[in-house]
């Protein structure tokens, strides 16, 4: 491993890393620009992430439309 990644000018660990993720997602590892191929749990994270930036968003939205109502009333 060590003389492959002298030869490609990347680091060992770098390595271990891409035959890790090889390991564990086979063909769909390297999709290149597009999505990264997740796990169950990763993909579960992600959504849920997602739907509380959402909600975040809509609670900062009605947070601004009280006080603006509230300012008129």
């Amino acid at each position: 491993m060590s003389e492959l990644a002298r030869e490609l000018g990347i680091a060992v660990t770098l390595l271990y890393k891409w035959r890790k993720e090889y390991e564990e997602f086979g063909e769909g590892s390297f999709p290149g620009n597009s999505n990264l191929k997740l796990t169950p749990e990763q993909e579960k994270i992600h959504e849920l992430e997602k739907r509380l930036k959402d909600a975040e968003l809509e609670r900062d939205i009605l947070k601004k439309a009280i006080s603006i109502f509230s300012k008129n009333g």
